[in-house]
């Protein structure tokens, strides 16, 4: 049994708490397994049981973008099996390698974003400037946790839960690819279902280990829930439907 740092408004300092570090390690590991069979679920019919490199996407990009995101996963799962193999000087050392991956990530998901844009792709009934309201809005919340999670990277109870939650908004993407239709959702809803699922264990598991939220919780999950639940309401104003006009006038031609 070891302790686990919680500010509380009341507190000058951190109050420390009994944290059971095997239930800890059993949890973290056992969501970076539970987001990856997402990936493949969601993703299997068109990148990975289609070839990955072979597979037939539309766009050159779209390969490099999977195989980045792809490589992501698979360093947050090896993370994830690091400290629950307490190598934690290898986990220091491969998350120098793995944060140089986000900016990439962020620059590719953009990029692809905007060619699915200017192709006029659709996530089932949704307009194409709508349907591109998710991915774009998700990146920015994506970049906002995810630098917190750098910010935080000595603060080994916020960062985890940062790294995590940041990683859960990335698998609303696979989400919406799973079959929500036999159940009477578009995907878009289902995808928000399946993302609001992985917050809330989060969040059940804070409250179970700690008996509150952590305050790295409190803001993160909520803000990466409100990021996927509410990029369609956005994607429908006109304001971003104008938006999305100039950047498909401006942007798209030249991707």
């Amino acid at each position: 049994m070891a302790t686990e740092a919680i500010l509380t408004p009341a507190s000058r300092g951190p109050v420390y708490r009994p944290v059971n570090r095997t239930v800890e390690r059993v949890f973290f590991s056992g969501m970076a397994v539970l987001l990856c069979v997402c990936v493949f679920i969601g993703f299997s019919p068109t990148y990975f049981q289609a070839g990955i490199l072979r597979a037939p996407l539309p766009s050159p990009i779209l390969h490099v973008h999977g195989a980045v995101f792809t490589l992501w996963m698979l360093l947050f799962l090896v993370q994830a099996a690091l400290i629950s193999a307490h190598r934690v000087k290898w986990h220091r050392s491969l998350g120098t390698v793995a944060f140089c991956l986000p900016p990439i990530m962020i620059v590719l998901g953009v990029i692809a974003a905007l060619d699915a844009l200017h192709r006029g792709v659709q996530i089932g009934l949704l307009a194409p400037s709508v349907s591109a309201a998710i991915p774009l809005i998700g990146i920015v919340g994506f970049t906002v946790v995810i630098y917190a999670s750098w910010r935080a990277r000595r603060r080994p109870d916020a960062h985890k839960r940062l790294i995590l939650l940041a990683t859960c908004g990335l698998v609303e993407a696979a989400f919406g690819r799973f079959p929500w239709a036999r159940l009477g959702l578009p995907p878009a809803a289902g995808a928000v279902t399946g993302l609001g699922i992985l917050v809330l264990l989060v969040i059940a598991y804070d409250l179970v280990s700690l008996h509150r939220i952590h305050r790295s919780t409190m803001w993160a999950a909520p803000f990466t829930f409100a990021v996927g639940a509410l990029s369609v309401p956005i994607g429908m104003t006109p304001a971003w439907h104008a938006f999305a006009a100039m950047l498909n006038r401006t942007i798209g031609p030249h991707i």
